[in-house]
């Protein structure tokens, strides 16, 4: 028997709603990567809205949607500040000195602006915005607001074309890579690792459905996506070691210009991947 459309994106929001509703205990009482499990949550179900959108009503669908980017965001600011404390905690143990001022410039301020954006998390937490949400993520759980005339379609043609619009999406932005100039490259990198996410999360949705196919177009949109991820976070540390170095003399200096290089390195490496891992988006469907 058929599967119907409907039944199955409900099953596969209800697993990522349940993700979310179980971080938020660890998130309050700030739990090792328990920020990055609820931003993960908040992102999956926002992108299945976003890919499934055709089977839920318009209104209430860009609605909550627009709630659950809001939560990310939020969550954003906090779970950057962790990593950014993380890897140069991780640069900076490579040297048997560190000055002290080099040490509470980079991890320091880190886990400064970590514990600030917390507290902000915590704040909205207690919010009546996020009370709504939750009230509303706690309906989409159980009785969703699906569009009658299309949730009733068989599953498997739905995902399916759902997956081949998505891939279809993300291989545009990489067929624009390579004759994009060097400022347009940036952000069309970034563009093509929330297209990659995005083809992943509606993957993972649809596997259940749709079986081994799907699961290793995930596997392949989630490489891709790690390896631009990784690509970013190289540039973006490199370009904060460069402000805090401005103005700087002496053996601080120096060590800034050695973490810089390491990560303009580490940038090179990342996207000297790229091509291999973005290769199953141009192969026939």
């Amino acid at each position: 028997m058929a599967i119907e459309a409907g039944k199955a994106v409900v099953a596969a929001l209800r697993e990522d709603i349940d993700r979310l509703f179980a971080a938020e205990p660890d998130v309050r009482a700030d739990a090792y990567d328990s920020v990055h499990q609820m931003r993960v949550a908040t992102r999956r179900l926002r992108s299945v809205l976003r890919s499934y959108r055709t089977l839920f009503d318009a209104d209430e669908s860009a609605a909550t949607e627009a709630e659950l980017k809001w939560l990310a965001d939020l969550l954003g600011v906090a779970r950057d500040a962790e990593v950014r404390a993380e890897r140069f905690t991780d640069l900076l143990s490579g040297y048997d000195t560190v000055p002290t001022e080099v040490t509470d410039s980079l991890v320091g301020a880190s886990r400064k602006a970590y514990t600030d954006a917390h507290a902000e998390v915590l704040s909205a937490l207690d919010d009546k915005r996020y009370r709504r949400l939750r009230k509303v993520l706690k309906t989409w759980r159980t009785d969703p607001p699906l569009a009658p005339e299309l949730a009733r379609d068989n599953a498997t043609d739905v995902f399916g074309r759902v997956l081949r619009r998505d891939r279809k999406r993300l291989r545009k932005l990489v067929f624009a890579e390579p004759t994009a100039t060097p400022a347009d490259r940036v952000e069309l990198l970034h563009d093509i690792r929330k297209g990659a996410k995005r083809l992943r999360y509606s993957c993972e949705a649809a596997t259940t459905v749709l079986g081994p196919d799907a699961a290793d177009l995930g596997t392949r949109a989630k490489r891709l996506q790690s390896v631009l991820g990784d690509h970013r976070d190289a540039v973006e540390s490199r370009e904060a070691i460069l402000v805090v170095a401005v103005g700087t003399h002496g053996r601080a200096a120096t060590i800034y210009e050695l973490l810089a290089d390491t990560e303009e390195a580490a940038a090179g490496q990342e996207i000297s991947r790229y091509p291999a891992a973005a290769a199953f988006v141009s192969a026939s469907d």
